[in-house]
């Protein structure tokens, strides 16, 4: 830790940041095929359409494109938080500089205590924590920024990142069912 950050601020810090580096070693694969499982639907939408003529060409194209602009949003936003906890030490120093930033440095620094609470049973708590540290103000986001690490865990960047993965999955029955109804259609020959 540097010196910038005080005893207390720092252990919080060094707590959020297991926390962090754990999740996100645990919800790696999930979200790798959650990156995954659409592509295949996006691909068949995308030769049906390419191979269509008219309006359904020109429909299908931007569909396929839309699903796929989702995809790799969200492909590159894990791509972020992963490296975001390569180094747990780098992500505790920044967390802590985080706090240290903010002119409420006791109340973030409770935000972050909340978000780095013991045992499973007090996930809403975190959650809860995590969410208070949405009100903080405008100078203290822009200067949130220049932490590389510390940046993917605090708004504006966390609500993106919910954000991107409800869409990541509301994606994947999005794109069964587009793609299906694009090979029904091709096969009907009605595209």
């Amino acid at each position: 830790m540097t010196s910038r950050i005080d005893t207390s601020t720092g252990q919080a810090a060094e707590r959020a940041a297991q926390l962090l580096v754990v999740a996100v070693r645990v919800l790696r694969i999930p979200t790798a095929i959650l990156v995954a499982v659409p592509l295949p639907f996006i691909a068949v939408t995308a030769i049906v359409a390419g191979a269509s003529d008219g309006v359904f060409r020109i429909v299908g194209l931007v569909v396929a494109v839309a699903m796929a602009a989702v995809s790799a949003a969200f492909a590159w936003r894990r791509r972020q938080v992963v490296a975001a906890v390569d180094d747990p030490v780098a992500l505790a120093t920044e967390l802590g500089i985080m706090v240290e930033m903010s002119d409420r440095a006791d109340e973030t620094r409770g935000i972050l205590q909340q978000i780095a609470g013991g045992g499973g049973s007090r996930v809403f708590s975190r959650l809860r924590g995590a969410w208070r540290g949405v009100t903080m103000p405008a100078r203290w986001i822009e200067g949130v920024e220049d932490l590389r690490r510390a940046r993917n865990f605090a708004p504006p960047r966390i609500g993106w990142s919910i954000s991107l993965t409800i869409a990541a999955l509301w994606l994947v029955p999005i794109s069964m069912v587009v793609a299906l109804f694009a090979l029904v259609g091709a096969l009907a020959g009605s595209l």
